[in-house]
């Protein structure tokens, strides 16, 4: 295995203190707060599917999205033993071209993070402006430049689960704000242990520039929120959640 094909068959487990649940009902809140419409609504960079699956058992009809064809053979598997009707799609965030448009978005996990370049951001976001109906909401997380400088910066962590051991290296550009992770996993076959290798590199961007890309793909940011939280973040948040509209609302309005 390499590439994502190794992190796809880890990913569940090294995520298992992630409270899918709670993120499910924290995002419906956001958007009953900010008077958005939660019908249908696309899971950017859906990953596993763990949260599309939490959102369709709240009743959200969800459109899957990821990158990854390893990650959503889980998804897929995942959502036939829950009993969930969720359509996957396997596309490149970049080249999003969904049937129709959705009422809203998330995109969860820092999956934003992992995108390097600003032009490649605003495509992303240029689509998903065409995708997500006039006003409806985008909600997604970051990682913040302190979690990249201090929490992750160049230290190493191990995690020992009973299905493999996780070695993660970091090394952290000061000059960019990227961290480059090396996860190294040991997994005991025939009585010996054999390592997988994946590589992740991440980008931590200040806030004005999420706020000018945003702004810039004809969307008005109307919260920065910490995680899971109604709460203005502070200097030391590892994590900051954005909601921002849809703004062709007002295009049309003004015709």
């Amino acid at each position: 295995m390499n590439g994502y094909g190794a992190f796809a068959a880890f990913y569940d487990a090294l995520t298992e203190d992630v409270d899918y649940a709670a993120w499910a009902e924290y995002l419906l809140e956001v958007f009953s707060r900010h008077g958005g419409t939660a019908n249908q609504l696309l899971d950017l960079a859906c990953g596993s599917g763990s949260l599309s699956l939490e959102l369709s058992s709240r009743g959200v009809d969800v459109i899957g999205v990821d990158g990854s064809a390893d990650m959503l053979a889980i998804a897929r598997e995942k959502s036939a033993e829950a009993g969930e009707d969720v359509l996957f799609l396997c596309q490149d965030m970049r080249e999003l071209d969904l049937y129709g448009t959705v009422d809203g978005a998330v995109c969860l996990l820092d999956s934003l993070s992992h995108i390097l370049d600003t032009a490649d951001l605003s495509e992303i976001f240029r689509r998903l402006g065409l995708f997500i109906a006039p006003g409806g909401l985008l909600i997604f997380d970051v990682n913040t430049p302190h979690k990249h400088a201090v929490t992750l910066g160049d230290n190493a962590f191990v995690y020992e689960l009973p299905e493999f051991l996780c070695v993660w290296r970091n090394r952290y550009s000061s000059s960019n704000g990227e961290v480059s992770m090396q996860l190294d996993f040991f997994l005991e076959e025939d009585g010996t242990y054999q390592r997988y290798t994946d590589e992740v590199r991440e980008r931590a961007y200040a806030m004005t520039t999420w706020k000018r890309l945003l702004t810039e793909a004809g969307f008005d940011l109307e919260a920065v929120y910490g995680e899971r939280s109604f709460d203005m973040p502070d200097e030391q948040a590892d994590r900051w959640v954005f909601v921002a509209r849809n703004r062709a609302i007002c295009q049309r309005n003004g015709e």
